[in-house]
């Protein structure tokens, strides 16, 4: 795959909008480790390789376990891999990346309202809208995920 071009060096202040949320997502107080696990969520719905490349690492970092990434897909069956928090979020997640399909019914949201007070939703929707938003540049653009980098450097 070949970057079709570079977006944060053609529309700079578009890509430091879009940090500005992000910086405000990492600030708003919701936990980093859900935040990255709903980010992978939607990365993996809309198939953004760059993105799914770059949220696994992070998990990997936080220490997630590679079982709970495995089954982060089919996390409904997942069982106890899943708090709570995660389970609405994560539902949440599929319905508002799914927009145009579900229309985020209402019991959607009253599930993701008996998690989180009303800010905490506010912020996990920018939170997913911005995901939402990074996989569109990403995949538009074909941002060529780190993994694919590595594989093509040359071997010593």
């Amino acid at each position: 795959m070949t970057q079709r071009l570079d977006y944060n060096q053609v529309a700079p202040d578009g890509a430091k909008a879009l940090g500005g949320v992000y910086g405000y997502v990492q600030r708003s107080g919701l936990p980093a480790g859900l935040v990255d696990l709903v980010y992978l969520r939607v990365s993996q719905i809309n198939n953004c390789a760059y993105c799914l490349d770059m949220h696994t690492r992070a998990l990997l970092k936080r220490g997630v376990s590679p079982e709970k990434l495995a089954l982060l897909q089919a996390w409904p069956e997942g069982g106890a891999l899943f708090d709570e928090a995660e389970r609405a979020a994560l539902a949440w997640a599929e319905s508002v990346t799914g927009v145009a399909e579900t229309g985020v019914p209402s019991a959607a949201y009253d599930a993701a309202r008996s998690a989180f007070d009303e800010k905490q939703l506010v912020d996990l929707t920018l939170a997913i809208s911005l995901m939402n938003a990074y996989n569109r540049m990403a995949i538009s653009f074909r941002n060529t995920p780190q993994a694919v980098q590595d594989a093509m450097e040359p071997r010593p």
